[in-house]
């Protein structure tokens, strides 16, 4: 593994433990040597993940669409900078460059690419580990409903698994590092 992506928010939310959880990310992220993929912006925690791996001597690429280089503005400290023409081109190239993904809390934008990289394994698509820092909870009644589903037949089982949660950092990244795809299911 070289690069993970992370989705975050470009909020820092409202409880000081979202920052620091952003920070012990990075702080894993640069001991294990991996480089940091994310969304390109300095605000909320897109900026504190990225601003703390920078700080640490750490990898970072930003990837964002021209429409949010000034909405979301663009970090101005990355030594590479990617702007797409849209959230499709950047969402395809965050997960072309990048060998696993992390998210912290976040939005509506950060559940989206949750869950199209989730359903991308599902599909095949990629083999590569999903997680979740589950920072003070946050992800908790988002966990309790995928069991939920899962009970109820709509997720199977090995792919209810493909989502990781962890609370801290560094025990995530390790689970990554011997992360096994699921087996190809027929969907007949």
């Amino acid at each position: 593994m070289k690069n993970i992506c992370v989705y975050c928010g470009s909020s820092a939310g409202n409880r000081v433990e979202y920052t620091e959880g952003a920070k012990a990310l990075a702080r894993a992220l640069v001991d294990n040597n991996f480089g940091l993929v994310y969304g390109g912006s300095n605000l909320g925690l897109m900026g504190v993940v990225a601003e703390e791996v920078l700080a640490l001597g750490g990898n970072v690429t930003g990837i964002i669409p021209e429409s949010l280089v000034t909405k979301e503005l663009a970090h101005p400290a990355l030594a590479e900078l990617i702007v797409t023409r849209n959230m499709h081109e950047r969402k395809a190239l965050m997960a072309e460059r990048s060998d696993g993904f992390v998210a912290l809390p976040g939005g509506l934008g950060t559940f989206e690419e949750l869950f199209e990289i989730l359903t991308w394994a599902q599909l095949s698509f990629h083999h590569k580990p999903v997680g979740v820092l589950n920072v003070n909870g946050y992800y908790d009644g988002l966990l309790a409903f995928l069991d939920h589903a899962h009970q109820e037949a709509f997720i199977r089982p090995q792919h209810r698994n493909m989502l990781m949660a962890n609370t801290c950092a560094f025990s995530l990244l390790e689970a990554f590092k011997t992360y096994s795809a699921p087996a190809v299911v027929k969907w007949v």
